[in-house]
């Protein structure tokens, strides 16, 4: 079966469990932010598992299944966990739901992550608009032969982070009073945290903030036309940055201490995204 037949096949699934409806935008939720996939209206679960050709998540924090319904007067479908290179998925598999997606035509993706923070004038718990990223891993989930039915073999990654969208939700953060920072998200295979002389590497190379997620998704979506924004939730000071070892459950915890905000500028986003 070729990449376009099991895409078909999953779209098809996901379509008829959700009756057919027109979905405006495509989240995916990051590492303990899956909590706003709750306040859809007439929400429909699908686990990952019952969808054809779907990869499993396996990282704390992600539930693995797909809510679809109503925020703010627009359909959306949220994602409830990711797949990860370090999880031992492909590439190819990290980014099939985002093939999918356009498969099934929603023009609109919308990125969240939970990162470490390298801009040592922010602070663990700022929400950061990724306004470009930085990948130095080798691996390409476009690697291999290219499904022409996406997009083109070779294309341009020059304005993968929609401007119009960023400037969009830059206005909504400030009509609700959230202070939103803009900036470059450089992307590491995990799943170790990096050491504190990548982390200066980073600086120097200009980023902001670095995680183990988005940047592959952002690729596929660029790829395949889809216009992407990407907020990051800064959960902690990277490495070599704050004193006490990294940890996951900090991650989760910040996430947790930071919903409410997020979940506000979220909404906003999506109700103004047009």
């Amino acid at each position: 079966m070729t990449l376009i037949e099991k895409l078909k096949e999953s779209s098809a699934f996901i379509r008829n469990r959700s009756g057919n409806e027109k979905t405006d935008i495509a989240i995916v939720l990051g590492s303990g932010l899956g909590d706003l996939a709750n306040e859809l209206e007439d929400a429909l679960t699908i686990d990952y598992k019952d969808i054809p050709h779907f990869p499993v998540s396996t990282v704390p924090g992600h539930k693995g299944r797909l809510v679809i319904g109503n925020l703010d007067g627009r359909r959306v479908l949220c994602m409830q966990g990711r797949f990860h290179f370090y999880e031992g998925w492909s590439m190819q598999e990290c980014v099939y739901p985002i093939q999918v997606f356009s498969v099934m035509e929603i023009g609109k993706l919308f990125l969240t992550n939970a990162a470490g923070c390298v801009n040592t004038t922010w602070h663990a718990g700022d929400l950061m608009l990724i306004s470009d990223h930085i990948k130095l891993a080798l691996e390409s989930p476009l690697r291999g032969t290219n499904a022409e039915e996406l997009g083109p073999r070779f294309f341009d990654m020059s304005s993968v982070w929609s401007a119009s969208a960023r400037a969009s939700a830059m206005a909504a953060a400030d009509k609700i009073g959230i202070c939103l920072r803009e900036g470059v998200y450089m992307y590491f295979t995990g799943p170790q945290f990096e050491t504190p002389a990548e982390i200066r590497a980073a600086r120097v190379l200009g980023a902001d903030a670095v995680g183990m997620s988005t940047v592959p998704e952002a690729i596929a979506a660029s790829h395949a036309g889809l216009e992407t924004l990407g907020i990051s939730c800064l959960t902690n000071m990277a490495a070599g940055i704050q004193k006490q070892k990294l940890n996951h459950q900090e991650v989760l915890e910040t996430g947790e201490r930071v919903k409410a905000s997020f979940s506000a500028l979220v909404r906003e986003i999506v109700r103004t995204w047009k």
